[in-house]
């Protein structure tokens, strides 16, 4: 149940009902108080505003009330500081329950009192980014992080808040941890709180942690949000471009709370009430925004000029098509424009002797080096799989990750068969990475395993066509890769709440020249396996190990081999291929004979495909390595 469902219905209602107003700042509106040390209780707490619940309420309340008296819907509790990592500074990590609960208190009473029948008041608890994050700055782990904000969201529920906004906020990695930790306290106390998540996108278009609004979205979009959007770090005008991005992306209500414009030198904020109306009146007139108020320098001044713009339009009610996206620092949609995105498979000790040797000696730098090179060379994704049965598996990739995040901006595949270790990827990359892979081959025990933790963290789920079957487990016809995924998707959707587009289908590549009359035609029956896969199930997404095929064949006519089957699989619908970018060859460079002959081994026609495969090619030189998607 919710904290309170009565007044959370309320707020959902009037939600779609009309614009929805936010009060102003609470920083800058202490600092125009002119307090004293003696305020905040002594020297050694100067500056840590959200002490003054317990030594000023009075003033407080004063602020919580000058912005109802604006028209202000909701209110923010004084817990923008409010976790341990900041109150750790000034020795009072020992009170974050006490501060907390009172913060919230002190709103709850104030909004109560100014409620009516027509107008009701709603508490939000502020939760800010903190001083300390995983990926910017560093000193802080992810369960740190976890755990400071499970502890405060507690105290801010049981104070009475009615929904919690984890704002400002810089670092993905951090909102992914601090919206566990909500989740942990919501559990713990039996209710359920709605949230609000706002990023702050700085000047040069990013958050500090490098992802732009899209990124972003991208990344957290797997939790239930009752808003999203941005606050802080600029005046509206800059906001402009990154809140049409969001509006066309965004499944949940906007919200918007900008600066009074950006600070002068001397720390000041000068957008007039009026001027800064009217800008976020345009957001309001685009149809943009549901939620709306003012950050760092706003005043009740500015909210009144807010309350009476919004009242002349309606609340944003766009729903957008979810679609298939991941992300790194940087977002990548996966659909017809961009397939087929290639996934580079370099970095898996697995596949790379290089790499390999490079993770064994301690050397993540010169590791991390060589996925730089795959994506300068064209790859739209990393495959990462440090799955070395002699080392550390969770150790490799936590030293690895650490270092990669730094220094590639795509998304991530993290290649592996342990949930432990999966989980310990999950926590170090901060956007929407892909897991590779789940199947059927023990029942449902994969999926119980590694499906939570996709939903938990928000990643995609390749998944193997490979079932219980005692004959061959791995499917080898089409109809079978068919039936596999059809079962597939019905557990993964229905039963573990894996949505449709963030499923991608593995149909399986073997060897088309082994020797082995069970694999004479493998080839096309994959090609046609990742058809009827696309045709029965169009909102999923399917992917293949290009190189498989042409195992145990000379280098020149594995590359030519790959590129011609990759070249098929496309035309049938592939949307990803895990392929070395840096020696993939360009199809239409490749000679019509050899064409033939790769075509011939594919679909097993002639007397002896591959013979005649291996004879054209034993001689050969393999061809120069493509320079870049632009030369495919």
């Amino acid at each position: 149940m919710y904290a309170d469902p009565g007044r959370i219905q309320q707020l959902q209602r009037l939600a779609g009902e009309r614009i929805l107003l936010l009060d102003g700042a609470m920083g800058t509106a202490i600092q125009a108080e002119g307090l004293t040390a003696a305020d905040f209780g002594g020297p050694q707490f100067e500056g840590c505003n959200e002490h003054l619940v317990l030594t000023r309420p009075d003033v407080v309340r004063g602020i919580h009330e000058s912005y109802l008296q604006a028209g202000a819907d909701i209110i923010e509790t004084n817990t923008f500081g409010g976790t341990r990592i900041v109150l750790v500074e000034y020795g009072l990590e020992s009170r974050v329950a006490e501060i907390n609960f009172a913060a919230a208190r002190l709103a709850r009473e104030v909004a109560d009192a100014a409620s009516t029948r027509d107008q009701p008041r709603f508490v939000a608890g502020s939760m800010g980014p903190g001083t300390k994050s995983i990926f910017v700055t560093g000193g802080i782990t992810f369960a740190e992080v976890r755990s400071a904000y499970a502890e405060q969201a507690a105290a801010l529920v049981e104070g009475g808040v009615d929904l919690l906004f984890l704002e400002t906020q810089q670092d993905t990695l951090n909102v992914k941890a601090a919206m566990l930790g909500v989740e942990d306290a919501v559990a713990q106390l039996g209710k359920c709180v709605p949230v609000v998540l706002t990023a702050s996108i700085e000047t040069m278009g990013t958050m500090l942690g490098g992802q732009a609004i899209e990124a972003f979205y991208v990344s957290v979009s797997h939790w239930d949000l009752f808003a999203i959007g941005m606050n802080c770090a600029t005046g509206p005008d800059f906001m402009t471009d990154h809140l049409r991005t969001l509006a066309g992306l965004s499944r949940f209500p906007i919200c918007l709370f900008p600066n009074a414009g950006l600070p002068d030198d001397e720390g000041h904020y000068r957008e007039a009430p009026e001027a800064f109306a009217r800008k976020v009146e345009r957001f309001c007139a685009a149809g943009w925004v549901n939620i709306v108020g003012g950050c760092c320098g706003t005043t009740p001044e500015h909210i009144r000029m807010l309350a009476e713009v919004i009242r002349r339009y309606a609340p944003r009610r766009a729903q957008p098509e979810r679609r298939c996206a991941v992300s790194g620092i940087e977002a990548l949609s996966i659909d017809d424009e961009t397939r087929p995105v290639l996934v580079g498979e370099r970095t898996n000790v697995l596949g790379s002797r290089k790499f390999k040797e490079r993770i064994a000696a301690g050397d993540f730098e010169g590791a991390a080096e060589l996925g730089r090179a795959q994506v300068r060379r064209g790859a739209h994704i990393l495959d990462v799989c440090l799955q070395d049965p002699d080392r550390n598996e969770a150790a490799d990739l936590a030293g690895f990750l650490d270092v990669l995040v730094r220094k590639v901006k795509v998304p991530l595949m993290i290649d592996s068969t342990d949930p432990a270790a999966i989980e310990q990827a999950l926590q170090r990359t901060p956007g929407k990475s892909i897991i590779n892979s789940v199947n059927l081959e023990e029942g449902e025990e994969r999926f119980r395993r590694v499906a939570p933790l996709a939903r938990r963290y928000g990643a995609a789920l390749v998944v193997g066509c490979i079932d219980e079957d005692t004959r061959q487990a791995q499917a080898l016809t089409r109809e079978r890769k068919l039936a596999i995924a059809l079962r597939s998707y019905e557990l993964l959707t229905k039963k573990y709440g894996v949505p449709p587009e963030d499923i991608i289908f593995d149909a399986l590549v073997f060897p088309a020249a082994t020797g082995d009359a069970t694999y004479a035609g493998s080839g096309v029956e994959t090609i046609e396996g990742v058809r009827q896969i696309k045709r029965q199930l169009p909102d999923t997404k399917t992917i293949l190990g290009i190189s498989n095929i042409s195992f145990g064949l000379p280098p020149a006519g594995r590359e030519v081999l790959n590129s011609v089957f990759l070249h098929h699989c496309i035309e049938a619908g592939l949307d990803l291929a895990i392929v070395n970018a840096e020696k993939l060859q360009r199809y239409a460079s490749i000679p019509d004979e050899e064409k033939r002959l790769a075509e011939d081994l594919l679909w097993w026609r002639g007397s002896d495909p591959v013979g005649a495969f291996t004879a054209h090619f034993r001689a050969k030189a393999p061809q120069r390595a493509v320079q870049g998607r632009p030369d495919l």
